[in-house]
């Protein structure tokens, strides 16, 4: 080869040496893969308003579609348990007493169906005394040996609704009796006032006392029956009066069952749910009482004034 050839050769191989031999990274970083990372950080680094940017578009969106997205749910969940109970009647329908009554029974003694007298309320008002007789009265229970009774002022008894209430009676002296309520006091009774028994009457105070001031409250007791159905005298399945018997709490309502669904009955001064046109005589009977809590009872036949027991009676509140 030529002299001035080889001069050539090495006057560039000289000036390779130098290029790398002043490169920033020393020479190492043949892969790549080293060069690579500083240039990455420096765009993360080197980057804020993509950065900021990014976090600045993406931070608004939960706050403005969070709203959104909770009505979606709540709307999806009530949509949800609308399917489901629109989907399962039975499962609805079948435990509707019992999970009223458990509903009524972890309300802390609130009564939604209670009239006039509420559970948890003082009244005041007086007390006098009065011969009960057999026991009958305005409810028409009938004669009974149970002489702790009373009977509620007009106002109060609110067209029969505090028959067979118990409510517990407390004079100014600290003595106290719990009665059930199987009578009317009509005027001059007062509302507030009650008329016992002379036997529960003495229980607060000597009967010459006469009238007494006295306080009372509602009471839900424990009793050891159950609940009895008893239609009325004259009752057949073009006609018929319903009554029950023996519940723990106040009745709010009761209803029979006919072709059309649940009726609820009227409820008469002397205590009786009546069915006029016959509808559902004879049929399954549903009772509320002002807990809410609800009781069906069927195979009760039309045989009037015959007492008829069940196997069911209200919780106790």
């Amino acid at each position: 080869m030529p002299a001035i050839a080889l001069t050539a050769v090495a006057a560039v191989a000289l000036v390779v040496s130098l290029v790398v031999a002043f490169r920033p990274d020393g020479g190492t970083g043949g892969d790549g893969k080293d060069a690579a990372k500083p240039v990455a950080g420096a765009q993360v680094s080197e980057s804020p308003t993509a950065t900021t940017g990014t976090a600045a578009s993406a931070s608004p969106k939960p706050s403005t579609a969070s709203p959104t997205a909770t009505s979606t749910a709540t709307g999806a969940a009530t949509g949800s348990a609308a399917a489901t109970a629109a989907s399962s009647p039975s499962a609805s329908s079948a435990p509707a007493g019992s999970s009223g009554g458990s509903a009524a029974r972890t309300a802390s003694g609130s009564a939604p169906l209670a009239g006039r007298i509420r559970p948890g309320v003082d009244y005041q008002g007086v007390a006098t005394s009065y011969d009960v007789g057999n026991g009958d009265g305005a409810c028409s229970f009938g004669p009974t040996t149970d002489v702790m009774t009373a009977a509620m002022n007009t106002a109060d008894y609110e067209t029969s609704k505090a028959c067979g209430a118990y409510v517990l009676v407390r004079a100014a002296g600290g003595a106290s009796v719990t009665v059930r309520i199987t009578n009317e006091c009509p005027a001059p009774c007062a509302p507030g006032q009650l008329d016992l028994s002379t036997q529960a009457f003495a229980r607060l105070a000597a009967l010459s006392a006469g009238r007494i001031p006295i306080t009372w409250s509602l009471v839900s007791p424990s009793v050891s029956n159950t609940i009895s159905i008893r239609y009325k005298t004259g009752s057949s399945q073009y006609w018929c009066g319903v009554q029950a018997l023996g519940h723990r709490n106040p009745l709010a309502r009761l209803e029979v069952r006919t072709s059309g669904g649940w009726r609820a009955l009227p409820r008469t001064e002397y205590n009786y749910f009546l069915s006029e046109q016959g509808s559902g005589c004879g049929s399954a009977i549903r009772i509320t009482d002002v807990y809410g809590e609800q009781l069906t009872v069927d195979g009760i036949a039309v045989r009037p004034d015959v007492v008829q027991t069940t196997k069911v009676q209200f919780a106790r509140h």
